[in-house]
């Protein structure tokens, strides 16, 4: 009995040894800064943003949506926002403490436009659409005119507020954020991750 008993307070001691040895240590989380720190710059340009195979305002609200991302994700920096018209001047005053040493550029392209819809009482072809859109986006040094950092992200979605004209569509809805908010959002979303801090387990 005696034997017994000693065999079973082994057998207990080496179980609770045993699933302790086996716990991993806690995981810690950890917040890592943004691998593209924009502080140093200060003072960033913003390009309007191009677009390609399409018209209307999608590339101005995606514009607006990415500033709206930067400013959240970083503190210390102001955005000042340039038309194409303005590079000229943007670039030749990089050097300059007053100017923007570095500068936003992006592009969106449009296509597999498959629009499913009909038309208005004006007989204009208002209709959703499947489409997909890339956006490109990249930091530029005024000075040197050098590009520093590159990001691009692509989604198919269906969108709506979408006309067609000329083969051509046009994105002119009267609230954005409800026709193609999901879309953009999701893009800029994917193109900022460098400039937002990320919490990881260690």
């Amino acid at each position: 009995m005696r034997v017994l008993r000693v065999a079973i307070c082994f057998c207990i001691v080496l179980a609770i040894f045993g699933c302790g040895g086996g716990h991993s240590p806690a995981h810690q989380r950890v917040l890592l800064p943004p691998n593209l720190n924009l502080a140093p710059h200060r003072n960033i340009g913003l390009f309007e943003f191009s677009v390609e195979n399409a018209k209307g305002n999608l590339h101005e609200f995606a514009t607006h949506r990415f500033e709206e991302y930067v400013l959240a994700a970083q503190s210390g920096i102001e955005m000042r926002e340039f038309t194409s018209a303005d590079s000229s001047r943007v670039f030749a005053g990089g050097a300059d403490s007053d100017g923007c040493p570095v500068a936003f550029f992006g592009h969106l392209k449009i296509s597999n436009v498959k629009p499913h819809g009909g038309l208005t009482a004006s007989l204009s072809p208002v209709v959703r659409a499947t489409v997909t859109v890339e956006l490109s986006v990249w930091l530029v040094n005024t000075r040197t005119g050098g590009i520093l950092w590159r990001r691009s992200s692509a989604s198919t979605e269906e969108v709506g507020g979408l006309s067609i004209s000329g083969g051509m569509a046009s994105f002119s809805a009267k609230d954005p954020n409800d026709a193609y908010g999901r879309l953009i959002n999701q893009l800029v979303y994917d193109v900022t991750y460098d400039v937002r801090s990320t919490w990881v387990d260690q």
